[in-house]
């Protein structure tokens, strides 16, 4: 009888050890077998620096500019009469006047159309937005909130613009 009580004994302490040893071997596996992954864009916390703040909330109010731009672009050609006829002279030149101005006006959005697209694109492929063309020194972040789509720092702009009201005369 003795010797079947020990006979137990061995076994549960052989099937714990079993046990034990294919838990262990279960966690290094584990371990080993799955490389870590590194988390997702979704799973991390991406901590942006103030300026990368700034430029990401500029770029949705250019974007929010450029929808409301092309709505009143679209509103205003719609409405534009393609002849003008007015029995009076001076009512004619009057309107005339006006289409012209109001053209001439589009054509200035039109431009600006152009820089918002050429800014909402530096910064989604993180080129060299909020830099200055002329002399690359960081343009200011209040002026950038200001003038979204500015090439140039502020000193390098009023240069040019004093060259600019030289060259004119």
């Amino acid at each position: 009888m003795v010797k079947k009580t020990t006979a137990k004994k061995q076994t549960s302490k052989t099937a714990k050890k079993t046990v034990n040893a294919s838990k262990a071997e279960t966690k290094k596996t584990a371990k080993t077998a799955a490389p870590k992954q590194k988390p997702s864009k979704a799973d991390k916390t991406v901590k942006l620096s103030r300026r990368e703040k700034v430029f990401l909330a500029i770029k949705q109010n250019l974007i929010a500019q450029k929808e409301s731009l092309l709505k009143e672009a679209e509103e205003t050609l719609s409405a534009l009469p393609s002849e003008l006829n007015f029995p009076d002279m001076g009512d004619q030149a009057t309107a005339e006047t006006d289409r012209n101005f109001m053209l001439r006006l589009r054509d200035r959005e039109r431009m600006l159309l152009k820089k918002i697209e050429e800014t909402i694109l530096r910064i989604d492929n993180n080129e060299d937005y909020g830099v200055c063309e002329e002399c690359g020194n960081e343009i200011g972040i209040k002026r950038l909130e200001a003038r979204p789509v500015a090439t140039y720092c502020i000193d390098c702009k009023t240069r040019q613009e004093e060259e600019e009201k030289i060259a004119e005369g």
